[in-house]
């Protein structure tokens, strides 16, 4: 039984109030890409107290870029037409659903930031950018949904569940090879080197989770490393390739800045996303609400209860594989 895990969180607590003890990232380029540190990624939760809640604001992130977020739809069905008529059914028919399009905000914004005017030859390929970024993360989502043999993707029934696993994980490769082919056109080699880094870590990072040892499971080490690999290294690596675009040295202080902003932000996401699979509804959601648990994976919610009750690690450790573990007692 996963015992309290939601009266753990609640407002005036430490825990997911406040993380923001990472430590910074080793200015190699190397570490970064390619030997990441877990102790990088850690926060030390008694070190801070609780947040307090944020000012108010009018400024509405997705407005400031809604005249070029938009017709981002309609581009990416159009980047990704292909002959073949069952693939393209399938490209249409993920891209027609309504997902946040968070990944082409956050780079649109980091273009707004570093300065680059709309009418610039910059300014479109950091576009452009941005669409093979969906489009990393669309093809990741295919293939999720079919290893973690999940029925539901916003709201709709997902791809496999329609066009069956075959064609589900060749559409997923297919948008791969397209982004892939987009990303060349762009001519940066060291962009592409970026984003190429980006597929690799999202395979390490599933590999993470699929062949974890028990042991693993219970520390933030491996969750915020397989966190970061399969979701943060898309949204850094591809801030640092906005700032490479601009003309930056890929080592300057401003493609440093601009990824180490995308990794802080892909782990507050992360971290956000796991703590709604908890409160919010499948309504909401788009997915079943607790589905990570279901699929035997325990994430921050569930890693920081266990703090206080010891006795969730071997639940934990077994993937909350008996019948009453995914109970969740509230107040």
């Amino acid at each position: 039984m996963v015992l309290c895990a939601l009266r753990w969180i609640r407002p005036g607590r430490a825990g997911l109030g406040r993380i923001v003890g990472l430590r910074p990232f080793s200015s190699s380029l190397r570490d970064l890409q390619r030997s990441i540190d877990p102790a990088h990624l850690q926060f030390d939760v008694a070190l801070f107290p609780p947040l307090e809640p944020p000012p108010s604001t009018r400024v509405d992130p997705f407005n400031l870029v809604e005249p070029d977020l938009r017709p981002l739809a309609d581009s990416l069905k159009d980047l990704v037409g292909v002959d073949h008529p069952v693939l393209n059914k399938v490209a249409r028919h993920f891209f027609d659903m309504q997902g946040k399009r968070f990944r082409p905000t956050i780079l649109l914004l980091v273009s707004q930031a570093l300065g680059t005017p709309r009418d610039s030859p910059v300014f479109s390929a950091q576009k452009r950018l941005a669409e093979i970024a969906e489009m990393i993360h669309t093809a990741s989502l295919i293939h999720d949904d079919v290893i973690d043999v999940s029925d539901m993707r916003r709201g709709a029934r997902s791809v496999h569940k329609i066009f069956g696993n075959k064609v589900a994980v060749l559409a997923g490769d297919f948008l791969l090879a397209r982004a892939s082919v987009l990303l060349a056109r762009l001519g940066d080699v060291k962009v592409v080197e970026l984003m190429a880094t980006v597929l690799e870590d999202m395979v390490h990072g599933e590999m993470m989770q699929a062949r974890a040892e028990p042991e693993d499971l219970v520390t933030f080490e491996h969750y915020t490393l397989k966190n970061y690999l399969k979701t943060g290294s898309l949204i850094s690596l591809s801030c640092h390739s906005a700032a490479v675009l601009t003309g930056a040295p890929h080592d300057s202080a401003l493609a440093v800045s601009a990824r180490d902003y995308g990794r802080h932000f892909g782990v507050a996401y992360q971290l956000v996303d796991d703590l709604l699979d908890f409160t919010a509804s499948e309504e909401q959601l788009g997915k079943p609400a607790l589905a990570d648990m279901a699929n035997g994976l325990a994430t921050a919610p569930a890693l920081f209860a266990a703090r206080e009750f010891p006795e969730m690690n071997n639940i934990i450790q077994r993937r909350f594989s008996q019948e009453k573990d995914l109970e969740v007692r509230r107040p």
